[in-house]
């Protein structure tokens, strides 16, 4: 299986790290083939601007949302000065708002596209990251908020655009995800309401509301303070789930 691997971790001497070795090399021996995605090391960035409008505009949009979202307005504005928008308005004299959405469409942040072409190249998916409040680290979620879009990981029909859930169409086809995190806090501190909310987010909206239906989240609990002894277990279990990585897919 194709599997890649996203990374979100500043420190290369860091126990999250060791995971990713650990993990990537299991894979290999069972045969995968393993990409990662190190989001510090290549300087991913996080934050979704104005850019990234364009990531959630495409020609396949319901006639009547294109029309409601004005882009030929959205291109006019976003031009710049006086002379920028001349020439925007030049160039989106005529066209019709399927015509505006590929103009918009085809401008999509270069980042982005780079790592949905990487996404795309994957069977699978897996992450590595310590938790932080309860969630994902910023660089991680903000990968999933730039990369996970319209267009490419979901997509939305009429009723979709007019707030209905029912209208979100999955477009992953992703045959499994893992979510491996590190916690600073012991298991007991995550039991219950607060291990629940983290699986709503992260496991269902994050990856399976876009189509991918088995996904497993890992915990490896108090790994700042644990002994020697429970890291060394930790660090087996992560090659192992690499090992495993298809097998446990066919399984469930």
């Amino acid at each position: 299986m194709k599997v890649l691997t996203v990374y979100a971790h500043p420190r290369r001497a860091s126990f999250c790290h060791a995971v990713l070795e650990e993990f990537t090399a299991g894979l290999r021996e069972a045969g995968h083939e393993s990409r990662v995605i190190d989001l510090h090391a290549i300087r991913f960035n996080p934050v979704f601007g104005r850019f990234d409008y364009a990531s959630y505009v495409d020609e396949h949009i319901p006639e009547k949302s294109l029309e409601q979202l004005d882009l030929r307005r959205t291109i006019l504005e976003e031009a710049g000065g006086p002379l920028r928008r001349a020439v925007a308005a030049r160039l989106v004299r005529g066209k019709s708002p399927q015509q505006l959405a590929r103009w918009i469409r085809a401008r999509r942040p270069r980042d982005v596209v780079a790592q949905q072409r990487q996404v795309a190249w994957a069977e699978g998916l897996a992450f590595v990251a310590p938790i932080h409040f309860c969630h994902l680290p910023a660089i991680l979620k903000g990968w999933m908020d730039r990369v996970f879009t319209h267009g490419f990981a979901f997509r939305l029909t009429e009723e979709g655009w007019s707030g209905d859930l029912a209208g979100r169409v999955p477009l992953l086809r992703h045959r499994r995800a893992l979510i491996m995190t590190s916690t600073l806090f012991g298991e007991q501190t995550y039991d219950g309401p607060v291990r629940d909310a983290m699986t709503r987010l992260i496991a269902d909206w994050g990856l399976r509301v876009p189509g991918i239906k088995d996904v497993e989240h890992v915990f490896f609990h108090g790994a700042t303070s644990a002994p020697p002894d429970v890291i060394a277990r930790y660090l087996e279990q992560a090659r192992e789930l690499g090992r495993t990585f298809e097998r446990e897919s066919a399984e469930q």
